[in-house]
């Protein structure tokens, strides 16, 4: 195992597999929450990737791995179902010898394994516009293939996470507290919000009405987080699964709108350069819809933009809450690293306010 391999590892393998079959495990990947290791093993095993799941970022370890195995489950049969390949259209738990899906060490960290997918990649990065196609087709088909799925049957393992009337709530307080005295500095930001406080409610409103469904949401739509065939570069499935919680598609689709389709960097402290690439947004929605293939209903088409500057406004408001209270959330690079990303998300949802009739009629033009 040489110098990766710690005691500690080696009894996590062991409780997976039998001894003497692990050739080596190395660290894999550039994942920034979990630590990642590929399993080489002795001939007539597969390749193995097991996980260490970072207990401070998800605190709720049993119902993050409740909801990680049942939608895997389901996953699977379904493509069994439809005749594909449940080894490379899903991520596999492997179970322990205990049988169970994943294993706590003697310390109480949590791992878990899963069948490494052969001849298939990942791309950090949205190298040409096909790429946010294929992106949005990929979480599209996940929202396709999750449709019929019991959502309100998952935990919200990070309660409210994209309730926005809540982020605004957590916003007013840190004005009124102003632990840091930064409250004048940002009266142009806070006016910004305010003139749009209504429209912040407008989705979580429409929940509660019934007026958009509980859908499976993913939670982190980026391109980084799908597997694509190596051979054919078609979309094999989505990685990724521990912030799989009851949401809504347009937020889904929203936050990969509010991610890859800006010009700019998300802390670009020239918010001139800060713009909706109408090209990536078509690009996104063409993909998305197709890959949903008429699952959503009208009113979900419809509010798809809303989508999009809701969880631009949500992050923003993120931040700038996150600035008022000292930066004690998100890792800044400087003082005012919050202020500056609050800012270009606020830039970003002022142009596609100008741009909303562009917006609209992209998603018009790709309605199945």
């Amino acid at each position: 195992m040489g110098d990766n391999g710690s005691e500690r590892i080696q009894e996590v393998l062991n409780a997976y597999l039998p001894e003497g079959v692990v050739i080596s495990c190395r660290p894999f990947g550039n994942g920034h929450i979990n630590k990642t290791y590929l399993v080489e093993c002795a001939e007539g095993y597969p390749r193995y990737v097991l996980q260490q799941i970072n207990h401070e970022v998800f605190h709720n370890l049993d119902a993050v791995n409740g909801n990680v195995e049942k939608i895997t489950a389901f996953l699977r049969e379904k493509i069994i179902a439809q005749g594909g390949d449940p080894n490379r259209e899903t991520l596999n738990l492997i179970p322990a010898k205990d049988g169970r899906k994943h294993h706590f060490d003697r310390d109480g960290q949590c791992w878990r394994m899963v069948l490494f997918i052969e001849d298939a990649v990942c791309y950090e990065q949205v190298e040409k516009p096909e790429d946010f196609y294929l992106s949005g087709k990929a979480f599209g088909h996940f929202q396709r293939m999750l449709a019929d799925y019991p959502a309100e049957t998952l935990v919200e393992t990070i309660p409210h996470f994209h309730d926005t009337p809540s982020r605004l709530t957590a916003l007013k307080k840190a004005v009124s507290a102003d632990a840091c005295g930064y409250g004048k500095q940002v009266l142009g930001e806070l006016d910004f919000v305010k003139a749009r406080e209504k429209e912040c409610h407008i989705a979580v409103d429409m929940l509660a009405k019934g007026e958009l469904p509980l859908r499976v949401t993913h939670n982190d739509t980026k391109l980084n987080n799908i597997m694509f065939d190596a051979r054919t570069g078609d979309v094999l499935c989505v990685l990724d699964l521990d912030t799989i919680m009851p949401g809504l598609s347009v937020f889904d689709f929203g936050d990969a709108i509010r991610f890859g389709a800006n010009t700019a960097m998300e802390d670009e402290k020239d918010v001139s350069r800060v713009s909706l690439s109408l090209e990536l947004y078509e690009m996104f929605v063409r993909g998305f819809l197709e890959g949903c293939q008429g699952s959503l209903t009208d009113t979900e088409i419809r509010m798809l933009p809303m989508g999009a500057k809701l969880m631009t406004m949500e992050c923003g408001i993120r931040f700038l809450t996150d600035y008022l209270e000292g930066s004690v959330y998100f890792h800044t690079d400087y003082p005012e690293h919050n202020l500056v990303r609050a800012r270009t998300q606020f830039a970003l949802a002022a142009d596609m306010e100008r741009k909303w009739k562009k917006m609209t009629d992209i998603v018009e033009k790709y309605r199945v």
